[in-house]
């Protein structure tokens, strides 16, 4: 991942010093061609509606 990500829920930003398994705790997430992130702690918030959007064969 390159440049600077900023969660879209709450506006934090992932550091470049950050733990690497935060890092990767990042959700990416692709609307119209727009991609959007989500830090892990609003990932954990927002689960059901991330799993909401799975299509049918996921589940």
């Amino acid at each position: 991942m390159s440049g600077q990500v900023g969660c879209s829920s709450c506006g934090r930003i992932r550091g470049a010093d950050e733990e690497p398994a935060q890092t990767l705790a990042w959700v990416s997430t692709r609307e119209k061609n727009v991609v959007r992130w989500m830090c892990p702690t609003c990932a954990r918030r927002h689960t059901r509606d991330i799993e909401g959007k799975l299509p049918d064969e996921y589940w």
